[in-house]
């Protein structure tokens, strides 16, 4: 929807700081920006118009708390046009609200305010969420159905209360530097401010190397912190902080249920979700892969609105054979939707990784953010908002590894004694099967931290390649707290609950905001609705997986909406093709000079990488996803501490 920025302890003549930290994510909202400095406060928004386009700006300021609607918007067109008088950026008011999200039933909250006397003057649900702020203080959390991060002042007790939704959809940075508080949507606009001086946190390097995105609560820029999902915060009068967990995801598992019963809830919960995420005022698409996810969602849709739009890419390598826009196109053509594709050629993702990493904040190795720039490019060319079908793995049991430890049980009858070091011998030799005897040599807690597990680096390699390699956590330290909340429950929930945490807030959703905005496009994910996460958590392990399928509840369902061949088509996740193209010699070449650079010298043993990259080439070995984590992490590096300039868009055709 938008970008917000801000910070405590605002002067007057602050203005010109708070519009450079918008202007820098122009990008999340080229509808407009708006401006309110005044008490004490400074916060900054930019806008990208889907609900209320006339009456909706922000910042939007209440004169009082009480219920009759004394509304204003102290905004400011894009190009920088003068408001009216009454919608200054020195507006004063008793409370002031910046909001980046969408409240899908905020028509059901207003109408519940409303009949308790409270009045509005737009319809919007920015207007929504500030008065059921007021008229539940940060109860209002508990009764949201929506992605959001936001942060509300209170004039009266100068304070300022920030919240980010349930799972992370929405992100949320934050330092304190020499008095102030400030915090955005995104951490190259909190490096505007004069009062923050950037550094690196080698802590988040050595972390990133095992999970191949930022683990760690404090992000890549030493000082500069994630809210994390279902928190919020007060920043106090004095400068103090105080945080709290507001949501937790909890499990009551139903082995009663048949799983018939079960398939007509998804179903309902599912349609419900998808007409909830296509309230808006302007046209609402959908995303369409080969896979189960974003098909569902795409049918789903078109029963709301048959005139939709899909879009989807594939690579130019895979040509002439079955791939995901073949896949894509054919459903369209049965579902009776429009669809748009695209293949990325090489040249274009490879030139398309520095603009990447500069709209990503941090370092991101997981190569489908690069496919996910061009498939949001292209849908931005038609539509302002998207579904995407983010989620459904980590509810509904759909990654093959949750399969492990099903698989595991058959070697029940062997002492881990004699797994684990079975296991470290074949892993040593090359056989195939190490990881499988690993998996069975002791519980998920002892080997699983995420889906990054079989491609990142282990934490004792990790300590080879770094030259300062500094004392954090293994990755299953990190991961623990996770584990320890569903301690009494099956494994595969456990890994969910694991990948809920890490996987999906870090990796999947945060690649998933980003790349949308980078073209000022919104990207709603049905899955991951509050209402569809309490039916899906009490889904048994025989609904989720077996040996021979995953996500078993929910293909049934979708077989409601989608031919069989899609419903029951196996994952394949986003496919690139980065494994074939480092043994093409253009694109060796290019991670070789990365290599060898200055940055490289300082933060790797070169050897080792040299050694990565060139057995990779030879074909002794796939270290194609290894590869990729150091070399995102050096252009990023160098984007962000080097260069320090933005760097150029790719030319897309």
């Amino acid at each position: 929807m938008c970008g917000i920025c801000g910070f405590t302890n605002a002067t007057q003549g602050d203005e010109a700081i708070l519009s450079a930290m918008c202007e820098v994510m122009a990008h999340r909202g080229p509808d407009g920006e708006g401006l309110y400095v005044a008490d004490g406060i400074a916060l900054g928004h930019r806008r990208l118009a889907l609900i209320d386009l006339e009456g909706g700006s922000q910042p939007m300021v209440r004169s009082t708390g009480a219920r009759a609607a004394e509304i204003s918007s102290p905004a400011r067109t894009a190009a920088g046009a003068p408001c009216a008088d009454a919608c200054s950026a020195t507006a004063r008011g008793a409370y002031a609200i910046v909001f980046n999200g969408e409240i899908y039933h905020y028509r059901d909250l207003r109408a519940e305010l409303a009949a308790d006397g409270w009045e509005f003057a737009t319809d919007s649900d920015t207007e929504v969420l500030l008065v059921g702020y007021l008229a539940w203080g940060e109860a209002v959390l508990d009764r949201l159905r929506g992605m959001f991060a936001f942060a509300i002042w209170n004039r009266a007790t100068r304070e300022l209360f920030c919240a980010r939704d349930f799972f992370g959809i929405k992100p949320f940075y934050y330092t304190q530097r020499q008095g102030h508080f400030i915090f955005a949507s995104e951490i190259k606009s909190i490096l505007e401010h004069p009062a923050y001086e950037r550094a690196l946190n080698e802590d988040a390097l050595a972390a990133y190397l095992c999970f191949q995105f930022s683990a760690l609560p404090e992000t890549f820029f030493k000082g500069v912190f994630k809210l994390l999902p279902g928190h919020c915060l007060r920043v106090h009068a004095d400068g103090t902080i105080s945080e709290r967990r507001y949501w937790r995801p909890t499990y009551a598992i139903d082995r009663n249920r048949s799983e018939a019963d079960a398939v007509d809830a998804i179903d309902a919960a599912m349609r419900e979700s998808v007409r909830y995420h296509n309230v808006a005022d302007v046209e609402v698409g959908s995303f369409l892969s080969s896979g189960i996810d974003s098909s569902y969602l795409a049918a789903c849709l078109a029963k709301e609105n048959p005139a939709i739009h899909t879009f989807s890419v594939g690579f130019s390598l895979y040509e002439g054979n079955r791939d995901e826009v073949s896949w894509a196109k054919e459903l369209a053509d049965q579902l009776g939707v429009a669809n748009a594709s695209k293949h990325i050629r090489q040249e274009e993702y490879w030139d398309a990784v520095s603009r990447v990493q500069w709209h990503m904040d941090e370092p991101s190795a997981d190569p489908s953010a690069v496919s996910l720039y061009f498939v949001d490019w292209l849908a931005a060319q038609q539509v302002k908002a998207v579904l995407s079908g983010e989620g459904a793995d980590e509810l509904f049991g759909g990654y093959c590894v949750y399969q492990a430890p099903l698989a595991s049980r058959r070697l029940g009858w062997a002492p881990s004694g004699l797994l684990r070091p079975a296991s470290r011998a074949a892993r040593a030799l090359g056989v195939r099967g190490a990881n499988y005897l690993e998996r069975a040599s002791g519980p998920v807690e002892d080997w699983y931290y995420t889906n990054a597990n079989d491609v990142s680096f282990s934490a004792a390699e990790r300590d080879r390649l770094l030259r300062r390699p500094p004392a954090v956590p293994d990755p299953q330290q990190i991961v623990a707290p996770a584990y320890a909340e569903v301690a009494d429950l099956d494994e595969v929930t456990r890994m969910q609950r694991v990948d809920m945490a890490f996987w999906l807030a870090g990796d999947i959703l945060l690649k998933t905001d980003k790349m949308a905005m980078a073209h000022s496009l919104e990207s709603r994910v049905p899955f991951l609705d509050k209402k569809v996460f309490e039916f899906a958590s009490t889904l048994p392990v025989s609904q989720k997986v077996s040996p021979d399928q995953t996500k078993i509840a929910l293909r049934e369902a979708a077989e409601r909406a989608i031919p069989h061949d899609w419903a029951q088509k196996r994952k394949l996740g986003f496919p690139t093709p980065i494994a074939a193209w480092l043994r093409e010699k253009p694109f060796y070449q290019r991670v070789h000079h990365a290599f060898t650079s200055p940055a490289a010298l300082e933060f790797f043993d070169v050897s080792l990488l040299l050694k990565l990259l060139d057995d990779h080439k030879a074909g002794a070995a796939d270290n194609s996803r290894k590869i990729w984590i150091v070399y995102a992490f050096l252009e990023w590096y160098r984007i962000f501490f080097i260069d320090g300039t933005v760097p150029e868009a790719p030319s897309i055709r």
